[in-house]
C-alpha cells in the first residue's frame, strides 16, 4: 500500500481527534481575526525556570540572537532582490517552477503541481515540522522574555478555521506593556529570539540528515540526464540527415530538421541536435550552437541511472570509469539502468573517445548532471546525499522508510531556514517588522522618523510581493 493512503488516514484520525479535543476546551479558545487560538498554560513553568536560571547564558544569547537577526535580514535583502532579477529576466525559469511566488507550504504541493525538484510533502511531514519549528520558535521567545523580565501571559496554538482545526502556528503571549518599557536591545533580543532558535534547529537536523544519510544509503549507480555536447559553427555544418549544404544558413539547416533527432555534419564529424533544440539557441541569431556529439549512448536512447556494466554493480563514477577501462572501443556491453520504476538492460557497443590524450579509450558519451556538477552548492543541499561524490545513485539499506526519513529531515532542515529568513523580513507581519522599527529607533532615536521608516519598508515589500505574482502570471504568456 502507498505510504499516502496511510497518510490520508492519519490526517482523517488527526481532524477528528482534534475536533473532539477542541470542543471540549471550546471554553479556551478566542477568536483572533480570522485564526482561532487556544489559549493555555502549557509550558511557562519550564520557561521561566530556564530564562532566569542561566542568567550569563542568556546575556550572551541575547547578542548571539541580535547577531543572528541582522544577518537574516541581511539575507532576506539579497533572496528579494535575487528573486526580482530572476523573475524579470528569466521567464522561462519562472515557468518552469510553476507555483505562484507566494505559495504557503500545505501537504501534498509538490505532488500537486509536479515539482519533481523537490521531494514528497506528506500531511505527516507538515503536522511534524510545524510542531518542530513553531514550538521551538516560541519557547525562545519566551525565554529571552523571562530573563529580561517579561512575563508570559499564555502559551498556545492557533489554527484556522475552526471546523477544520489544522494546526497552524504555536504562540507565547507576552505582556506588551512591560514588553514596551523594557530597553531597545532588550526588546530586540526577545524578537530575534525565535529566528536564532529557527537557525540553530537547522543546524541540527542538517547535522543529523548528514550522518543518517551516511549510515541508511549505499553508492548503488550513477546518474546521468545529459550526453556529450560540443559547439559548432552554422557556416561549417557541410549536411543534415544526410543532405548536403553548401552555404548554409540558420534557415537552410533548419528547412532540412525534423522534430527528433537530427544528424549534422560538421568537420566531418557527426552531431545530433533536435530541431526544438536549434531554434532555442538562434533565438538571437548565434552563429554557434551547443550540439550532442554522435556517442553509443544517445544512440541507444540510455537514461537515468546505470547500476551495472556485464553484470558487474557500479558504485560511482569512478568505478564506471575503471570498468570501462577493462574495454576497448567497438566492445559490446550489456548496460543495466533503473528507469521509470524499473530495471532496463541495454546492449552498446562502445565508441572511441573524442579527446586526442585519452585516444584509444572506450567511451559511452554520458555527463555528470549539471544540478551536481562543480560547486552548485544549492543543488547539493537540495540533495545532500550528493554531498559525497557528484551524480551518484544512492540506495536505502532501509528500503521506503529510508527515503521517509531522509525526506522528513530534509524539509525540517529546509522550512526551518526558510522560516528564519521570512521572519526577519522588515514587514509589520514579521518579527522582522518590529526589529527593524527598534535598530531605526536606537540609530536615530527620532520616534516619528522610526515609524515611517517602519510603515514605508511594510508597504515597499507588498509591493515587491505584488510584483513577483505579475510577473509569475506575465511568464506564462510570454
Amino acid at each position: 500500500m502507498s505510504f499516502l493512503v496511510y497518510d490520508l488516514i492519519f490526517l482523517g484520525f488527526f481532524l477528528t481527534v482534534s475536533i473532539i479535543f477542541l470542543y471540549k476546551k471550546k471554553k479556551n479558545i478566542k477568536k483572533d481575526g480570522l485564526f482561532y487560538l487556544y489559549r493555555a498554560n502549557w509550558g511557562i513553568n519550564l520557561i521561566n525556570r530556564i530564562g532566569k536560571k542561566y542568567q550569563k547564558t542568556m546575556k550572551v544569547l541575547s547578542y548571539a540572537c541580535i547577531t543572528c537577526g541582522y544577518m537574516l535580514m541581511i539575507g532576506m535583502f539579497y533572496l528579494v532582490y535575487t528573486l526580482v532579477k530572476l523573475y524579470i529576466f528569466m521567464p522561462d525559469a519562472v515557468k518552469a517552477i510553476k507555483v505562484p511566488p507566494i505559495t504557503p507550504l500545505v501537504p501534498y504541493l509538490p505532488q500537486i503541481f509536479n515539482l519533481e525538484f523537490l521531494p514528497p510533502f506528506y500531511f505527516t511531514y507538515w503536522i511534524l515540522i510545524l510542531a518542530v519549528i513553531a514550538i521551538t520558535h516560541e519557547m525562545a521567545h519566551g525565554i529571552l522574555a523571562a530573563y529580561n523580565d517579561v512575563r508570559i501571559k499564555k502559551t498556545g496554538f492557533g489554527f484556522f478555521p475552526f471546523f477544520l482545526p489544522i494546526f497552524l502556528a504555536a504562540f507565547v503571549e507576552l505582556d506588551e506593556k512591560i514588553m514596551q518599557k523594557k530597553k531597545n536591545f532588550s526588546q530586540r533580543a526577545i524578537l530575534s529570539a525565535g529566528t536564532f532558535a529557527n537557525v540553530l534547529t537547522a543546524i541540527l537536523f542538517g547535522a543529523i540528515l548528514l550522518i543518517f544519510s551516511a549510515m541508511a544509503f549505499v553508492p548503488s549507480g550513477v546518474i546521468f540526464d545529459n550526453y556529450a555536447m560540443s559547439f559548432i559553427t552554422i557556416g561549417g555544418i557541410s549536411s543534415v540527415n544526410g543532405i548536403a549544404l553548401n552555404n548554409p544558413t540558420y534557415d537552410s539547416v533548419l528547412d532540412n530538421l525534423e522534430e527528433d533527432l537530427n544528424v549534422l555534419v560538421f568537420d566531418e564529424k557527426e552531431y545530433l541536435i533536435t530541431r526544438k533544440m536549434f531554434e532555442e539557441q538562434n533565438e538571437e541569431g548565434e552563429e554557434e550552437i551547443l550540439a550532442y556529439v554522435s556517442a553509443p549512448a544517445i544512440k541507444a536512447n540510455l537514461s537515468s541511472i546505470i547500476t551495472e556494466i556485464n553484470d558487474v554493480p557500479i558504485y560511482g563514477w569512478d568505478s564506471l570509469t575503471k570498468e570501462l577501462l577493462k574495454y576497448s572501443p567497438g566492445d559490446k556491453i550489456t548496460i543495466t539502468t533503473l528507469f521509470q520504476g524499473g530495471v532496463k538492460t541495454t546492449e552498446i557497443e562502445l565508441g572511441e573517445h573524442p579527446n586526442p590524450e585519452l585516444g584509444g579509450r572506450a567511451w559511452l558519451g554520458i555527463t555528470v548532471p549539471q544540478a551536481y556538477s562543480g560547486n552548485n552548492i544549492l543543488m547539493k543541499l537540495m540533495n545532500p546525499l550528493s554531498l559525497t561524490e557528484s551524480g551518484v545513485y544512492h540506495e536505502s539499506k532501509l528500503g521506503d522508510l529510508g527515503f521517509f526519513i531522509y525526506h522528513l529531515f530534509w524539509w525540517v532542515f529546509l522550512i526551518s531556514i526558510s522560516v528564519a529568513l521570512i521572519n526577519m523580513l522588515p514587514m509589520g507581519v514579521f518579527d522582522g517588522g518590529r526589529f527593524f522599527y527598534l535598530t531605526v529607533l536606537s540609530i536615530t532615536k527620532n520616534e516619528k522618523l522610526s515609524k515611517k521608516m517602519f510603515s514605508f519598508s511594510t508597504k515597499f515589500f507588498l509591493l515587491i510581493a505584488l510584483l513577483l505574482i505579475i510577473l509569475w502570471g506575465v511568464s506564462f504568456f510570454r
